[in-house]
């Protein structure tokens, strides 16, 4: 038995992928593994920006029989750009950080009296340090769990090089009094082991994301009109895309990871193909869609209106998307453009969802693991971030298949079976198990583990 607090700020009703993770071990752990518990702290739950969006129906998969703790309201808001530039800029702490990491800890200290271990599920990475100080105050070891690689995640723009050290320097003090470390990718998992030796002697676990049989039990949805349906759920991030390009001083300054493109993870490049496509495909045949389901920004939203073939949904809830990516003829999943030679450190928790569903999936990502993933499952066609043209010719490609009736391949069964979420939960209720018999990471544990 293993009585787990888990803290997490992404957490039902608040939805998107990070909540998603949450959501499942604390559902599935206490089923995997006899008589465990989960207890939660997390936030008021309410919506405060484009990362937190409101999704009702996750909570229902809880039931009432998790204890969930709330840090109490109301939550600051810190859209203030000149706030926003101070904690950037200056490293200063904003409202909202003291409000979590005051609020989480306290609550921590109520909820968890009885805890054998703390689980801190980031981001946001301020978690670590609640996560340690009730380490501390509770006399418990902790857990990290990346679902990012914080620091070391090519993602992030930073104001200069300076302000990426020095995170990567808060990085390595709060991970220094982990007694185990969460990636979802092998790829982070070296990332860090490399930059942080001396964190080798605790494990460093891979756990992926991953998919819930039980959303996909349904049979798939019917279909209304025969338009070749192309459906991107989640995030794009046209916006932090086009602000890589407009900062020529953080670029100067090092902001950034060298040689990275932020903006093929988005809608853009795709457009093009699917124009390409059109010019190309005069006469009958079904027309082309381009649905996105997700949280849009301004900039995702504009860079589409002009578009007689994309159909912009907005966020919708966690099984209506799951619904919508049933029904494309392609699914698209695009990813950062990476420097020649490197490997991307994350894999998009879309990716596993999409695989799951059993539809074709055009893939646009560099060379790392969500590329290999993708291959040995057998039902991508894989082209780079940027590459319109290859876009085109998987667009084409399917077209053809659906024209003639066949049907597409399906994906590997031995793939799907590491990613369903009771077989990942049952390998992080055997870690967290053996971190809390131990109390603390033991020296010369397996240093890597993928999962």
């Amino acid at each position: 038995m293993t009585r787990t607090l888990l803290v997490a700020y992404h957490f039902p009703p608040i939805g998107g992928a990070g909540s998603q993770r949450s959501l499942k071990l604390a559902r599935y752990l206490p089923e995997v593994s006899e008589r465990s518990t989960v207890t939660v702290v997390t936030g008021p739950g309410r919506s405060v920006d484009r990362w937190s969006p409101l999704d009702e129906s996750l909570a229902a998969e809880l039931g009432g029989e998790r204890a969930v703790y709330r840090v109490e309201g109301p939550e600051p808001d810190d859209d203030s750009p000149w706030r926003a530039r101070a904690e950037r800029w200056l490293l200063i702490g904003t409202d909202w950080s003291r409000w979590w990491l005051a609020g989480a800890t306290e609550a921590g200290v109520r909820a968890g009296g009885d805890a054998d271990v703390i689980v801190a599920s980031m981001p946001p990475y301020l978690s670590a340090d609640a996560a340690s100080a009730l380490s501390r105050r509770l006399g418990r070891p902790w857990v990290a769990d990346l679902r990012d690689p914080w620091a070391l995640d090519e993602m992030l723009l930073y104001p200069s090089a300076l302000h990426r050290r020095l995170d990567i320097e808060r990085m390595r003090r709060r991970l220094r009094t982990a007694a185990a470390i969460v990636t979802t990718t092998p790829e982070a998992a070296a990332r860090i082991v490399a930059r942080f030796p001396e964190l080798r002697s605790r494990p460093v676990v891979t756990i992926p994301n991953g998919f819930d049989a039980g959303d996909f039990a349904e049979p798939p949805p019917a279909r209304e009109g025969d338009a070749f349906r192309i459906v991107h759920t989640g995030y794009l991030h046209t916006s932090l895309g086009l602000e890589q390009r407009r900062r020529v001083l953080r670029r100067l300054l090092g902001g950034g990871v060298p040689g990275t493109n932020l903006l093929t993870r988005s809608h853009l490049y795709l457009m093009r193909a699917i124009e390409l496509v059109l010019d190309r495909r005069v006469g009958p045949g079904a027309p082309i869609e381009l649905h996105l389901a997700g949280a849009l920004t301004e900039n995702d939203r504009a860079a589409a209106e002009w578009s007689p073939f994309v159909r912009a949904h907005g966020y919708l809830h966690h099984r209506d998307a799951v619904r919508l990516m049933r029904s494309a003829d392609l699914l698209f999943l695009p990813m950062q453009k990476m420097p020649p030679g490197t490997r991307s450190g994350i894999v998009p928790g879309k990716t596993y969802e999409y695989l799951a569903s059993g539809r074709p999936i055009l893939a646009a990502v560099p060379e790392g693991d969500a590329r290999d993933i993708l291959l040995e499952a057998g039902t991508a066609r894989i082209c780079e971030p940027d590459d319109v043209v290859g876009m085109a010719a998987a667009i084409e490609a399917e077209l053809d298949r659906s024209d003639r009736g066949d049907e597409p391949p399906a994906p590997a069964p031995a793939v799907l079976e590491r990613f369903e979420r009771r077989a990942l939960a049952a390998r992080y209720a055997d870690l967290l198990g053996a971190v809390a018999a131990n109390g603390t990471a033991r020296p010369g544990s397996r240093r890597v583990v993928a999962v």
